[in-house]
Parts: structure tokens; sequence; C-alpha cells
């Protein structure tokens, strides 16, 4: 019998990939499922994005690149980073990777070690626990229902923080809610950390420009958290770009070397192809982002009110990402006299069955009460997967 490694063991299959390839099962046999489950934005690269990384084919960036990553690009991102977000990380204080998500695992794996806490408001990104246990962290789950809008107050910070502490990580615009914390709740939520030593924020960026409220607010423009914060981001949901695994941190010089040593051992420099690509989506018109953006926000105006019309779904209004999650703890102990709601996970499983629409479960992102719909899908697809599971529902009793 082969024994997988303990680490291995730790670790739980992601939720939302589950969901997503049992619905690409189905449609292999004919079903015709709508994929919510998936977060993907449904537009297409820009042209002016593409033909970069097919120039760069033609000219032969096809070699190892620098492990960091292009200095032309991390100087890119520094000159965004300061327009954008008015903040200041020379290139030396950049690292790009193989996506976003390496950013993340970059970072628990350069700073926690075994024993160390992490703390992670819920409802959370799937990927956050298994992370923090894999670099032999402790994940602590801070719950944040829809009563507060899925955020966290300095009270419940201030409450899980031990001598065990060495990472908050904090999600905004949230995957998988959609809230968006104003700059005057991460100040108040700095205020709770510089009151400690060695705790640092891990500040997931990546849908930062999906966003409906109009201010890029960063915990790392806190007074004192620069040096404490490491922002994760990338170039996959802005620019629709999720296949070209291309994400980056900035952090203070000290953690970026550290990320660089490890990266240095297990991937070395990313794609030469999707740097190439990703320089002139920060260094090109920005258009698309804000016509992506739009596109978006229609989506969600469109199915926050269709949801409302759901019985039994309690439903917030999303102020940036793709993603709706609605309290359905009602629906709990309800029968089609076959199958039985117990949990989310059940509901989800319910919705794909019966309604043949893939969501995923509030279970798997520490939110028993609740579900994530993504709606980065055509109107058309919203609408019927809404009446589609208007219809499911109606069979419960």
């Amino acid at each position: 019998m082969i024994q997988l490694s303990d680490r291995l063991n730790r670790l739980a299959p992601s939720a939302t990939l589950a969901m997503s390839q049992k619905s690409n099962e189905m449609k292999a046999q004919g079903i015709d499922v709508i994929n919510m489950s998936v977060g993907e934005p449904d537009y297409m690269t820009p042209d002016f994005i593409k033909e970069a990384g097919k120039k760069a084919i033609d000219d032969n960036y096809s070699k190892y690149s620098p492990v960091p990553g292009y200095l032309d690009l991390r100087e890119a991102i520094s000159a965004k980073l300061k327009k954008e977000n008015g903040l200041e990380y020379g290139p030396k204080e950049i690292i790009v990777g193989t996506g976003g998500k390496q950013g993340v695992c970059n970072t628990f794996m350069a700073l926690v070690n075994p024993g160390d806490e992490v703390i992670i408001p819920a409802p959370y990104w799937v990927s956050y626990p298994q992370m923090a246990k894999l670099a032999g962290g402790t994940p602590v789950v801070i719950r944040a229902g829809i009563d507060q809008n899925f955020k966290i107050t300095p009270e419940q910070l201030e409450k899980a923080i031990t001598p065990k502490t060495k990472i908050l990580v904090i999600c905004s615009p949230s995957n998988p809610t959609g809230s968006v914390y104003t700059q005057e709740e991460l100040n108040a939520l700095a205020e709770v950390i510089l009151k400690h030593e060695d705790i640092y924020v891990l500040s997931d960026e990546i849908y930062e420009h999906i966003n409906y409220v109009g201010f890029k607010a960063s915990i790392a423009k806190a007074p004192g958290m620069r040096e404490r914060t490491i922002i994760c981001n990338g170039v996959s949901k802005a620019y629709a770009m999720t296949g070209w695994r291309l994400g980056w941190v900035a952090a203070p010089e000290a953690i970026v070397k550290g990320i660089n040593k490890l990266q240095g051992q297990y991937t070395s420099g990313t794609s030469d192809v999707s740097q190439r690509a990703a320089l002139a989506a920060y260094t090109g018109d920005q258009q698309c982002v804000e016509d992506m953006r739009k596109g978006f926000e229609r989506r969600r105006d469109l199915i926050v009110s269709l949801a409302k019309e759901i019985p039994g779904f309690e439903v917030n209004i999303p102020d940036g990402a793709f993603y709706l999650f609605p309290r359905i703890n009602s629906y709990f102990g309800k029968t089609d006299g076959k199958r039985t709601i117990n949990n989310s996970t059940d509901f989800a499983m319910y919705l794909l069955e019966v309604g043949h629409v893939a969501t995923v479960g509030g279970d798997a992102f520490g939110e028993p009460d609740g579900f994530r719909m993504s709606y980065a899908t055509s109107d058309d697809n919203i609408r019927e997967a809404l009446r589609r599971i208007k219809e499911a529902l109606a069979k419960l009793h």
C-alpha cells in the first residue's frame, strides 16, 4: 500500500475545483449544467495582451527567466502600485510568481513556522487554511457572517490574537463574499496589529479592480503597516488572464528575498511569454479593465435582484469581486422526498443534481449557513441558473 506523506494527508482537496470537476463530468454525459462554481472571468484576454504574448514567442522568449521576474515587469508593477494605490515599492521589493496562488502560498512558507497561528476571517477562500497547514501553521478562524457584511471587527481580531499569532489574512474585495473593507476599517484593524510585535498581514488584493465602490483600500496604506504587510496580487482577474499563471508579491525586501530563495528551489522563474504579456497588461490601455468591471457590476445587480426573489434567501449587496454568498440555512432539514438538506454541502449538491446548477456550499469557506455563486458568466446564464434554482428549491418542504 502506498503511504503518502502526513503533509498531504492533512490537506483537504479544493471544494471549488471538485464541484467544477463534477459539473464537467455531468456535462460530458450530455446534461446541461450551468457552472457557477469557479472563480474565473468568462471574458477573454484582451487582444493587445495576446499580441504581446505572440510577439514574445516570435522574439524567442523561450528560455529560463530570472527567478524574481524580469526587471521591466517588476518596474511596471512598481509604477502601478504608485499610480493606482499610492504605495512605494521598488523592484527589489517585488517578486513575480506562477499565479497569485503561488504568491499566497510562498508567503506562508516564507514566514510561518510549525505551531505559528494564522488568523483567517471566515468566509474565506478555500485554500488559505490548507496553505497555512502546509507551512506547519495552525489556522485560527474568525467568523464574520452576513449580519456584519462578512467583515471582522477590531474587537474580534484582538480576541483571536495569541503569543503564537504570526499572520492575519485579509482578502478585499473578498472571495467568496465580494465584501470590501474601507480604508477606515483597515486602519482600525491595523491599530490592533501594531500593538503586537512580529504579526504580519497577508493582503490578498487579486480582485482590487473588480470593485463597485470606487476606492482601492489597502492595509499597507495604514500608518506603520507597510513593513508589516505582504501584498499578493496578479493579472488573473483584472485582465482575464487566469490561464497565463502570473501573480506577484510586494513586501519588505527581506521577505521578498526569502520568497526568492524558496521559489528558486521549486519553480524558478515564471513563464517568459506570460511575463511579456503581463508587461503589456500593466503598461497598455486600461480601458479593458474598466469595461470588464462595468460588465461585472451589471451582472452583480442582476443576480442580486433575482436572488432576492427566491424564498428563504438572505442576500447582501457585494461591493466587489464576482460572487454572491446568500444565507440559506432556512432550507436545512427540508426534503423533496428523496434527498434531505442537512447542510450547505447537501444544498449545493441538490442544486447540481436537481437544478443542474453548480455552486459551492459554504462549509468549504468556513461559513456553513451560506453558499457561493460566481456570476462570472453571461446574463442569460445568470437568469436561467436562478430560474432553475428557484424551481428546484420549490420542491423542498
